[in-house]
């Protein structure tokens, strides 16, 4: 008798003498991790059509957006379609970017610093309505963003500041919900031996939260920089709503600009509308790649010893 058969009869004997409950679980199991699989590839099929057709468009001549499958490249014009964008108006597009560049990056930087300030604060120091506070915050995270726009236009419009730079940037720089982001992960990443071992070395509150708390606080902190960069790069009602001059605009609304002008004498191409479309997204791709290391590993460890 081989020993392969023998062993062969104890794994039937062993699988026999579990429960029979046990013995249906892996097939269960495995029906769950397919249907699971399953849902899985329908959304991301759902999420990337768009972007891959997105992709496919920016390659194509205006004449080819009509006449080819939109799903797969036709003849691969996208050289000389981000040619033409850029030499579009004079360049203007180019100026789009810097535009929103500097209200996305600005605003982001000012409203994350302001916010891991309050939610340390809100987090670490007890104080008379500190809870209050944090009520009015959570308030105000629920309140949808559109509801403001008309207050402030009129207020802006008070105090001259319609139309100008800072009409975009002052809103852009309060996050509601980046002060509730950096409250919950200080109260629950910093800890308080920590800062209590920096006031006994003698180092001042705002040193310890430069030096200490900060860094610890970074993967929250590029968390809120990074949602409020996308959420000020793709922005749409403000800017439209404050800004009248061209060379002020951001992208959003320069490229709903040109896509308002088709069919109305010398408009922009579509195919150029669309290689907008695409280049404006590259920052935001580029933006998550270089971020998503600080997501993946904790930066407390070795913190408190």
């Amino acid at each position: 008798m081989s020993i392969a058969g023998t062993l062969r009869r104890q794994e039937h004997k062993d699988a026999a003498a579990l429960p029979r409950s046990t013995r249906t679980a892996k097939p269960v199991r495995a029906k769950s991790r397919w249907l699971v699989l399953a849902v899985m590839s329908v959304a991301a099929v759902y999420f990337l059509l768009p972007v891959w057709w997105l992709l496919v468009s920016a390659t194509k001549t205006n004449s080819a957006l009509t006449t080819t499958n939109g799903f797969w490249f036709g003849d691969f014009a996208l050289a000389d379609n981000i040619r033409a964008l850029f030499g579009q108006e004079g360049g203007i597009y180019a100026r789009w970017l810097l535009n929103t560049a500097v209200y996305a990056v600005g605003g982001a930087a000012v409203s994350t610093l302001i916010s891991s300030l309050a939610g340390y604060a809100l987090a670490k120091y007890a104080f008379r309505g500190r809870e209050f506070s944090f009520n009015v915050v959570l308030a105000a995270v629920l309140v949808p963003q559109p509801l403001l726009a008309i207050p402030l236009y009129l207020m802006f419009s008070q105090v001259h500041l319609v139309n100008t730079y800072w009409a975009v940037l002052l809103p852009s720089m309060v996050s509601p919900f980046g002060v509730y982001l950096a409250r919950i992960y200080a109260a629950a990443s910093v800890p308080d031996e920590v800062i209590e071992a920096g006031r006994v070395d003698g180092a001042g509150e705002f040193r310890i939260f430069a030096t200490i708390a900060m860094r610890i606080m970074t993967p929250a902190l590029v968390t809120i920089f990074l949602f409020q960069f996308v959420a000020i790069w793709t922005n749409y009602l403000l800017p439209v709503l404050m800004l009248a001059d061209d060379k002020l605009q951001p992208v959003t609304v320069g490229i709903v600009g040109w896509q308002s002008q088709q069919g109305i004498g010398t408009s922009v191409p579509y195919n150029i509308i669309i290689t907008a479309a695409l280049v404006s997204v590259i920052p935001l791709v580029l933006l998550f790649l270089t971020l998503q290391r600080f997501w993946r590993s904790g930066l407390t460890t070795g913190s408190v010893k």
